[in-house]
């Protein structure tokens, strides 16, 4: 697997999941990730997920999700000493990643001015709920507030539950996947003397995928409302009831609403003034919906599935996770890692890796999930510090 970002090390001081998310896309491109975490405790992640047993370890599923191909150093960022080697290991780096929230790296003494003297040409990348300025950049943000005040919540749903949130910490994802981004942006550029500082706000990351739904009101004045499973734009696309199971149909162009209404044995709905032009379609949606599904009910969403794609017309069915996960479409791609018997967790572990490929490749780390602090001698050494220095680094609490 080509590694894009060998020889690029990234310091990960970040916790739960929109920074982890971040260096976990990184370090699938080959860069030198190395978690920097607080002695005893660690990343929160450690603690959090489905299995309490792991949770007791520090070993949380939601650590294990998005930290494989990281190394992890305890550093003591309140001492100090411990200070003193995170400025050494920041004078070996190229990226310095973090979330905390805006002023706390400058408290203790570690900001940006002050590593940018350590590193010339560093990649500084902040990541917080609502950027380094502004009147909320001192507020509290999980991916919860965040959905809320971009208006996600309030499109997701339909007129009888919105507002509703997104089934997964959307926003913690999009702001990870901005700042992966745009430090990859900034290790592309071309004066590379000197510093540069990234200011990733998960809420404007976040209203910057929303795309159509924002725009309609910029552009158009129109506000965005819910809609359920429906697509604002065309009919029929949307969610349907079959014989077994929910069917997703997206006839977006004419010539495939008229291949629905062929393959489902309706050929007399193309013809009929609601529905023969695709503004009469949108304006008279619950009909039309209503005479799909009658149709839809003499087989199941994965037969219409595969008669509808035969026809040219974008069909799926609604899966669960699981039912997702063992799509032959998926399983057989090397989206899903195995790492045997890793430590710490003390059994085998499937994890996702990204979603793309390099030449037919899949980018993949060859290590597991670390446990806390299991790297930090061997850093260290690399670093120039001998066995008594370390000893006495430990004994003052320093790392």
């Amino acid at each position: 697997m080509p590694a894009f970002l060998k020889g690029v090390r990234v310091l990960d001081l970040t916790n739960v999941l929109a920074g982890p998310f971040c260096c976990h896309q990184l370090a699938h491109l080959g860069a030198d990730v190395i978690k920097i975490e607080v002695p005893g405790s660690g990343d929160l992640a450690r603690q959090l997920g489905a299995d309490a047993e792991l949770n007791a370890r520090h070993m949380g599923v939601s650590f294990l999700a998005q930290n494989p191909g990281k190394r992890s150093l305890t550093v003591n960022l309140k001492s100090e000493a411990g200070k003193a080697v995170f400025l050494k290991l920041v004078a070996s780096a190229e990226v310095v990643v973090e979330n905390f929230r805006p002023g706390v790296m400058d408290r203790l003494g570690v900001g940006y001015k002050v590593l940018k003297e350590a590193r010339p040409g560093l990649v500084y990348c902040a990541i917080s709920g609502f950027g380094q300025d502004g009147p909320a950049r001192d507020l509290p943000a999980y991916d919860q507030i965040i959905q809320g005040l971009s208006g996600v919540m309030s499109i997701t749903g339909d007129a009888e539950t919105a507002p509703y949130r997104v089934g997964y910490p959307i926003a913690d994802t999009i702001g990870g996947m901005t700042a992966a981004f745009a430090i990859a942006a900034a290790l592309a550029r071309p004066d590379k003397t000197e510093a540069t500082f990234l200011d990733v706000s998960m809420l404007e990351a976040t209203l910057a995928t929303m795309g159509w739904a924002v725009s309609n009101y910029l552009v158009a004045g129109k506000a965005p409302a819910p809609l359920g499973n429906e697509n604002v734009t065309a009919s029929p696309s949307g969610t349907f009831a079959t014989a077994k199971g929910l069917l997703n149909i997206a006839a977006n162009k004419q010539e495939q609403f008229e291949a629905v209404c062929r393959v489902l044995g309706r050929p007399a709905l193309a013809a009929d003034p609601r529905f023969s032009e695709r503004q009469g379609r949108l304006d008279n949606r619950a009909a039309l919906k209503a005479e799909l599904e009658e149709a839809l009910a003499a087989k199941s969403a994965l037969q219409w599935e595969a008669e509808l794609n035969a026809a040219g017309v974008p069909a799926g069915r609604v899966l669960t996770v699981p039912e997702a996960l063992a799509n032959p479409q998926l399983r057989d791609r090397g989206m899903i890692g195995d790492f045997k018997d890793v430590p710490g967790v003390g059994r085998d572990l499937r994890l996702l890796r990204t979603g793309f490929k390099v030449d037919g490749r899949t980018p993949r780390v060859t290590a597991p999930p670390p446990r806390l602090g299991q790297d930090t001698e061997c850093l260290l050494r690399e670093l120039g510090y001998s066995a008594r220095e370390i000893s006495r680094l430990a004994e003052e609490k320093a790392i």
